[in-house]
C-alpha cells in the first residue's frame, strides 16, 4: 500500500559550515558550486540525505568525504525550507556546525575539493540561504562558548594562553582584559599548564597549555 501518495515529495539536505582558527581568524570552509544551479556561486558543502539514512549520518558522511576526520564535534543549526530556497527543486536543508583543528585537516582534501578557509568577517555572498545558516551559527556558537570549553575543538593540543584569548576574543567580538582573563583561566583545573615552552613568538617564549576532558568531566559531576 502507498502511504502519503496524495502529497508531494520534498528533498532533504544537509550542509556544514565547518569553523576552523588559523593566523588569529576564526575562517570557514566554502567552494564554488560545481552543479546547477548556481554553478560557479560560493557555497557550504553539503549534500543529499539518501532513503535509507539518517539525516545526522549524512552529515557525518559529508564531513568524513571533505574532511578525512571522524568524532568531529557537531551540532545541529536548524532547518531552512523557504519554499524558494533553492530554485532547481523544493528542498528543505538541515544545516550543522562543526568544529575543527585545521592542522588536522589534509590540505590536499582542500585542494581536491576546491575549498577555501575564509574569514568570518569576510563572507561573499553565498548561494541560497547560507549566510544566513552562517549567522545563525555564530550566534549558536557565542552562546555555546560561554558555557562550555568547545574552545579547545579549534586549538592544536598544546596552545598559549594568548591562543586561548585571541580565540575567545575573536568568537565573542570583544576584546578581554589579559590580567582578567588569566586570572580567570587559572581558576579551571581542565586547563592544565605544561612545562613545554612555546619560542615562536618571542625568545623569551611562552608556557603551553592544554585541555584535560577528565578533569573537566569529574567537575562537571561534582556540580551535579
Amino acid at each position: 500500500m502507498a502511504f502519503y501518495k496524495d502529497y508531494a515529495k520534498v528533498l532533504v539536505a544537509v550542509d556544514c559550515i565547518i569553523f576552523g582558527f588559523d593566523e588569529g581568524k576564526l575562517k570557514i570552509l566554502i567552494g564554488r558550486r560545481k552543479i546547477d544551479p548556481g554553478r560557479g556561486e560560493w557555497s557550504l558543502y553539503g549534500g543529499f540525505v539518501a532513503a535509507n539514512e539518517d539525516v545526522n549520518d549524512a552529515a557525518n558522511r559529508v564531513l568524513y568525504e571533505l574532511t578525512g576526520l571522524k568524532t568531529l564535534y557537531m551540532r545541529q543549526v536548524g532547518a531552512f525550507g523557504k519554499v524558494d530556497r533553492d530554485p532547481g527543486e523544493r528542498v528543505v536543508s538541515v544545516a550543522y556546525y562543526v568544529l575543527i583543528n585545521t592542522k588536522d585537516y589534509d590540505d590536499n582534501l582542500r585542494r581536491q575539493y576546491g575549498l577555501e578557509w575564509v574569514s568570518v568577517n569576510a563572507i561573499p555572498m553565498l548561494f541560497s540561504d547560507h549566510n544566513i545558516m552562517v549567522q545563525k551559527a555564530l550566534k549558536l556558537m557565542k552562546q555555546k562558548i560561554s558555557t562550555e570549553p568547545v574552545a579547545f575543538r579549534l586549538l592544536p593540543p598544546l596552545f598559549t594562553l594568548t591562543q586561548l584569548q585571541r580565540l575567545y576574543e575573536t568568537i565573542l567580538d570583544t576584546e578581554l582584559d589579559k590580567r582578567n582573563f588569566r586570572k580567570r583561566v587559572k581558576e579551571f583545573s581542565y586547563i592544565e599548564k605544561t612545562e613545554l615552552i612555546d619560542k615562536t613568538s618571542s625568545k623569551r617564549g611562552a608556557y603551553l597549555y592544554r585541555f584535560n576532558q577528565h578533569h573537566y568531566q569529574e567537575e562537571q559531576t561534582f556540580k551535579l
